[in-house]
């Protein structure tokens, strides 16, 4: 009897242990890394961005159910929000809009979660694939998965487009990988493409995939040179195609404006600090706050970061003479990775971000995880020293992952968080004024606000924001304040079809009511499809006894939200006063059609059968509206009306 085992066995058992293994070490590294991430199911939107790309976007709006998705997703793909072209991210909004619904946002935290998760899984993956043994590969993947720079990436629900772009470039960046440790399989290639497609569509910042497929080819000794780029060109020429689109987008929203405070030359030192600044945090991670405002002037350390910087770029050319891949790949990843985003241009409000660096840092970490397993391999140093300090570590980084999570709860713990940091930062102060305003929370709104104009007297958007503010509020005199403000935004920015809209509603409640009609007009030229124009004008023209041109401006209205059945009301009390009195009659028949359970309609009704004689409809309507207990009847045309 053979009771020998074959190596056929052997060797199909030694696999069942190194894959369950793996299982059982990704499951840790993927549990830790989900519950240091678990605060943020508890929070909430936030006033950044939020608005813009998730509940107030016109066209997630517009999404009701699957057959509206489809023209959704269309115009999606068609479109920009606020200079920012991330149309899969938006669809995946739209997505959850249909499935789970945007009232409470844990669902949506919860899938950016999920989508890190599988981005440290690939993380795994990749640093096994470039030679990593198991546990460093565990290293470093569990840093990329609760190093706290991480936070603003995953707890922002905006910021999905870091998670997607971040996971379609790692599953392009891992494929392509394979395809070179095995000669170019063509099986990688149509996975490697459609990948790097997804990644552009979520996030402009994949452009850099090309440049990262160097470096594979250099780490597995390919010969450098025109022929490596020539067989990519396909890879450039999208990322050149998206970058265009990219810059076009954000310079029509103004996005590049900023550049313009500092010269090119002082804003190649912004990129050096910024550069070093974002290796220093790899290690220990700082302040991390979401907005870093350019100072108003540089002081010595942008200027002396380039010393620093300079060291590290000698220190990659001699690694690259000594042969010490690791080294110069991971610092030339981190650099391909992150230089677009060092603000040499400059983009955007701030100057530095967390989020930047959700990619770029895989090149460091890969580092650290190469040093880890030297350390094990080749050092003297004991083993347990080096688990024990790496064990501190992440429970330090863990620790203030699980806290970072916390001021993304709302935007008043947002722009708290900002202000403790940079307290003369006046977007901090009217973002956090902006999210009193909404929650009713008037008082506190009104003191950040001025707070904000402090810093910044010429924002007219500030006095603009404060404004409406005031008018919402309960204060005695809040319509002269808001007038002063309405008058501080347009001087300081004229011609702005929302102040003059806010201005001439202001007037309207004044009694001015000329400043307001001429507001109005103003508004119409510069807009001439808002209906709220014509509501406010209406209602001028009626005070002024201009009943011809108060019909004419609730036609307008109607014509663009016919289904108003006050307006509807409105037009049929205005068309009686204009004596066409067949016009009043359609009018109320449409309101009632519209809103059968308000009695002022019935009412109105009536008044107009009177006007037109017909008494019997004129007193049955009286009748139905007395029965149910409408008191605003006026009691001289009851009086006439069932005079018998």
């Amino acid at each position: 009897m053979d009771v020998g085992i074959s190596i056929t066995d052997m060797n199909e058992s030694r696999s069942f242990l190194k894959l369950r293994n793996h299982v059982f070490i990704v499951s840790v590294v993927l549990l830790f890394s989900f519950i240091v991430y678990i605060p943020s199911l508890e929070n909430g939107y936030v006033n950044w961005d939020d608005q813009a790309n998730i509940y107030n976007n016109p066209i997630i709006n517009t999404i009701s159910g699957w057959e509206s998705f489809l023209s959704g997703a269309i115009d999606i793909f068609k479109t920009h929000v606020e200079g920012n072209y991330n149309p899969l991210v938006i669809l995946s909004f739209a997505f959850e809009k249909i499935v789970f619904g945007l009232d409470n946002p844990v669902w949506l935290h919860l899938n950016n979660i999920i989508l890190h998760l599988v981005c440290v899984f690939l993380v795994y993956c990749i640093v096994l694939t470039l030679g990593l043994n198991v546990f460093p590969a565990a290293f470093c993947a569990l840093i990329f998965g609760i190093h706290p720079m991480r936070v603003e990436s995953v707890a922002w629900i905006t910021e999905r487009k870091d998670l997607l772009y971040g996971l379609f470039f790692l599953l392009s960046f891992y494929y392509y990988i394979k395809s070179v440790k095995s000669s170019f399989s063509k099986r990688y290639s149509i996975i490697i493409l459609v990948s790097f497609v997804l990644a552009l569509l979520s996030k402009i910042q994949a452009v850099t995939l090309p440049l990262s497929m160097l470096l594979v080819d250099y780490y597995f000794g390919r010969k450098m040179g025109m022929k490596l780029i020539f067989e990519k060109w396909h890879y450039f020429l999208l990322s050149l195609i998206t970058g265009i689109v990219g810059i076009y987008f954000i310079r029509e929203v103004g996005g590049i404006a900023s550049g313009k405070l500092f010269s090119f030359f002082d804003r190649l030192f912004i990129g050096s600090y910024s550069y070093l600044v974002f290796l220093i945090k790899s290690v220990v991670p700082y302040e991390m706050v979401p907005v870093y405002a350019y100072p108003a002037s540089l002081d010595w350390l942008f200027y002396a970061s380039i010393v620093p910087v300079l060291g590290i770029i000698s220190l990659t050319c001699y690694s690259f003479t000594k042969g010490k891949k690791f080294i110069v790949f991971g610092l030339l990843f981190f650099t391909v990775n992150i230089m677009f985003m060092l603000q040499i241009f400059g983009v955007g409000q701030g100057f530095l971000a967390d989020r930047f660096t959700y990619i770029a840092y895989l090149g460091i970490f890969y580092i650290y995880a190469y040093g880890v397993q030297w350390l094990l391999e080749k050092h003297n140093i004991p083993n347990l020293l080096i688990y024990t300090c790496i064990l501190i570590m992440f429970c330090i980084f863990g620790y203030m992952n699980f806290k970072q999570n916390k001021i993304w709860k709302n935007g008043e713990t947002l722009w708290s968080h900002v202000l403790d940091y940079n307290p003369s930062s006046s977007a901090a102060w009217a973002n956090r004024a902006n999210y009193y305003d909404v929650n009713g929370q008037t008082t506190k709104a009104i003191h950040d606000f001025s707070k904000a104009i402090s810093l910044n007297p010429n924002d007219s958007k500030i006095y603009h924001s404060r404004a409406n503010t005031y008018l919402s509020s309960d204060y005695p005199d809040k319509f002269e304040l808001a007038l002063q403000d309405f008058n501080r935004a347009l001087l300081i920015s004229p011609g702005i079809y929302a102040y003059l809209v806010g201005r001439g509603y202001t007037f309207l409640n004044l009694g001015m009511l000329d400043s307001s009609l001429s507001d109005f007009n103003a508004a119409e030229e510069l807009n001439p499809a808002d209906h709220e124009i014509f509501f406010y004008r209406s209602r001028i023209f009626y005070k002024l006894g201009q009943y011809d041109k108060a019909q004419q401006d609730i036609e307008k209205y109607l014509s663009i939200k016919p289904e108003n059945a006050a307006m509807w009301s409105n037009l049929g009390m205005v068309a009686r006063l204009n004596n066409r009195l067949a016009d009043s009659l359609k009018a109320l028949d449409r309101a009632i059609q519209l809103n059968p359970k308000e009695l002022s309609y019935y009412y109105k009704r009536s008044v107009t059968y009177y006007a037109m004689g017909k008494r019997e409809q004129a007193r049955n309507d009286l009748n139905f509206v007395k029965s149910r207990g409408f008191t605003e009847i006026n009691k001289e045309f009851e009086k006439m009306l069932l005079k018998q």
